[in-house]
């Protein structure tokens, strides 16, 4: 799979996504997606839309994130803080879901959405979640 920052006019289709997503859904504060980052058991922020963040960097297994890159399955958190193995991004995030991101049958990545508002994801959410990645998809394999 190609590095996403080798090429801009992917990069900047993601971007769009991320800033598509935020702007007309009002429980999505922060959307973004990460990939893993290259041959390491490490995954590598992508393009986000929504605060800055200090976690650039996650390892699998670590933070929900991580945990959906070991997993393969959907994650979704209805209140932040009650979760042992989250890492905070801001003390305003209420609520996360994460979706993996599939390409030829591997985990290449995931879409990560935070919430400032307790429990607002149901399973449109999700069903729709599975189906930007479905897209996000057929732009990777395009560009490879």
């Amino acid at each position: 799979m190609a590095i996403l920052n080798e090429n801009r006019q992917t990069h900047f289709k993601l971007q769009q996504i991320c800033e598509l997503l935020k702007e007309n859904i009002d429980h999505y504060d922060w959307v973004g997606f990460y990939f893993k980052n290259g041959d390491k058991d490490e995954l590598k922020l992508g393009p986000y839309a929504g605060e800055p963040t200090d976690h650039t960097i996650i390892p699998f297994g670590k933070g929900i994130c991580g945990q959906v890159a070991v997993s393969n399955q959907n994650f979704v958190v209805p209140d932040v803080q009650a979760q042992d193995n989250y890492i905070a991004c801001s003390i305003t995030v209420k609520a996360e879901i994460v979706v993996p991101l599939f390409v030829n049958g591997e985990n290449i990545g995931q879409i990560d959405i935070d919430s400032n508002t307790p429990d607002p994801f149901t399973a449109e959410d999700e069903r729709f979640l599975e189906f930007v990645n479905q897209q996000v998809a057929g732009i990777l394999t395009k560009t490879v």
